[in-house]
């Protein structure tokens, strides 16, 4: 049987070659991170957390893996994809901390099938000598969702 992040359905992507390491700018670590997340492919984002890691979704789910955020995925999305609007690393930085926001939008399908576009999200990041300590996310799905449910207007 396979795995539900295996089974969520794959949007397409960009192929790039990783050169990225400790001393590596954060905001490439997290770009890098992203990418491979939004494929799924948790196992290649893995790479770049720390064993520390705390993942909190919208609603405060706690998640403390990458192959998580997959799975979570595959419960609310066929496919989804983040067009990165900008990413911000947070004044002070060094290469033993940094703050990196990631902010833009969601688009893809939901279970259904039926696509969406411009669900707005926000990623805090939190990057300790080169690696993902901390991952907090944002976004409009839940509100979108009770909309669908006809539980809210927008």
């Amino acid at each position: 049987m396979q795995s539900r992040e295996k089974m969520m359905q794959s949007a397409p992507n960009e192929n790039s070659a990783s050169m990225i390491d400790a001393n590596s700018d954060p905001a490439e670590i997290v770009a890098e991170y992203l990418r491979l997340l939004m494929i799924p492919d948790p196992d290649a984002a893995r790479r770049f957390v720390s064993p520390k890691l705390v993942i909190r979704f919208t609603g405060g789910r706690l998640m403390r893996d990458p192959s998580e955020c997959a799975n979570f995925n595959s419960t609310r999305y066929a496919w989804a994809k983040k067009r990165v609007e900008s990413t911000e690393v947070v004044r002070g930085a060094t290469s033993e901390h940094a703050i990196v926001y990631s902010c833009g939008t969601l688009y893809g399908a939901w279970p259904d099938g039926t696509k969406f576009e411009g669900n707005r999200y926000i990623d805090r990041y939190v990057v300790r000598h080169g690696l993902i300590e901390q991952m907090d996310v944002w976004n409009d799905s839940a509100e979108w969702l009770l909309v669908r449910a006809n539980l809210a207007t927008l």
